[in-house]
C-alpha cells in the first residue's frame, strides 16, 4: 500500500475519533456550528463535525459551593464573621454558557454580597436565634438573581458565626443577668403563692372553733416532742371561752 494511502487513511481515522464524544447521564453539551449556537445535545454518543462544530461541557449534578468569611456589621452596629455553603446546580445549560462567563465565580461573588446585605439587616440576636429564616432569605435572593443564568439555589445554610472576645464577654453577663432576673421572679412568685395559701388556710380555720382546737392541740403535740426542758402552753380564748361559758351558766331554782 503506497504511503500516501497510508497517511489519508490515518488522518481520516484521527478526524472520526477527535469529532466522537461521549457523555454521562448527568452531562450536556451545548453545541456551536462556526460560532452560533445550534442547541443542547447529550447524554450519549455525539457526533462532531471536526474544524466547524464545537461544544461546550456542562455538569447538571448539584455543586456545593464554599463562601469564605465575610465581616458583617448587624442591625445593632455588633461586628461577626459569618461563612455558608450554597448549594446549586444548573438547570439550563445554555443560559449557563451564553450568558455568564463563568457560573461558579457568579454565584460565589452573588453570594458574598448577599450574605452581608441579608444578614446586615438583622439584629444580632436575630441572627444567632433565628437561622433558619436567615438561610431561606438568602436563598431566596439568589435564586432571583441567578434564573436568568440558568441557574437553581437549592439551599443555603450558614456555617460558623464568629465573635470578638469582648462581643462573647458582654453575652455571657447578660445571660447571667438573666438568669438572676428568672430567679428572682420564680422566688417571688414561689413566696406569693406561699403567703396565698397561708391566708386561705387562716380564713377557714377561723370559720371553725372545732378546727382551731384540733390545730391548737396538733401544735402541742409537736412542741411535746421537742428536747426543751420547759415548755410554756399559749392558751388562746377561743378556745376556753366554750368551757367557761358551760362552767359559769348559772343553774335556776
Amino acid at each position: 500500500m503506497p504511503i500516501f494511502l497510508i497517511v489519508v487513511v490515518v488522518l481520516i481515522a484521527l478526524l472520526v475519533i477527535s469529532s466522537v464524544r461521549v457523555l454521562n447521564e448527568y452531562e450536556r453539551a451545548v453545541m456551536f456550528t462556526l460560532g452560533r449556537f445550534t442547541g443542547v445535545r447529550g447524554p450519549g454518543l455525539i457526533i462532531l463535525w471536526p474544524v466547524i462544530q464545537r461544544m461546550s461541557k456542562v455538569d447538571l449534578r448539584v455543586i456545593v459551593l464554599n463562601i469564605p468569611k465575610q465581616d458583617v456589621i448587624t442591625r445593632d452596629n455588633v461586628s461577626v464573621k459569618v461563612n455558608a455553603v450554597v448549594y446549586f446546580r444548573i438547570v439550563d445549560p445554555a443560559k449557563a454558557i451564553i450568558q455568564v462567563a463563568n457560573a461558579w465565580d457568579a454565584t460565589s461573588q452573588v453570594a458574598q454580597t448577599t450574605l452581608r446585605s441579608v444578614l446586615g439587616q438583622h439584629e444580632m440576636d436575630e441572627l444567632l436565634a433565628q437561622r433558619d429564616k436567615m438561610n431561606a432569605d438568602i436563598q431566596r435572593i439568589l435564586d432571583e438573581n441567578t434564573e436568568g443564568w440558568g441557574i437553581k439555589v437549592t439551599s443555603v445554610e450558614l456555617k460558623d458565626i464568629d465573635l470578638d472576645d469582648n462581643m462573647v464577654r458582654a453575652m455571657a453577663r447578660q445571660a447571667e443577668a438573666e438568669r438572676n432576673r428568672r430567679a428572682k421572679v420564680i422566688n417571688a412568685q414561689g413566696e406569693q403563692q406561699a403567703a396565698q395559701t397561708l391566708v386561705e388556710a387562716a380564713n377557714a380555720l377561723s370559720q371553725n372553733s372545732s378546727a382551731m382546737q384540733l390545730r391548737y392541740l396538733q401544735t402541742l403535740a409537736d412542741i411535746a416532742h421537742d428536747k426543751s426542758q420547759m415548755i410554756i402552753f399559749p392558751l388562746p380564748l377561743d378556745l376556753i371561752t366554750p368551757l367557761l361559758r358551760r362552767g359559769g351558766t348559772p343553774s335556776q331554782s
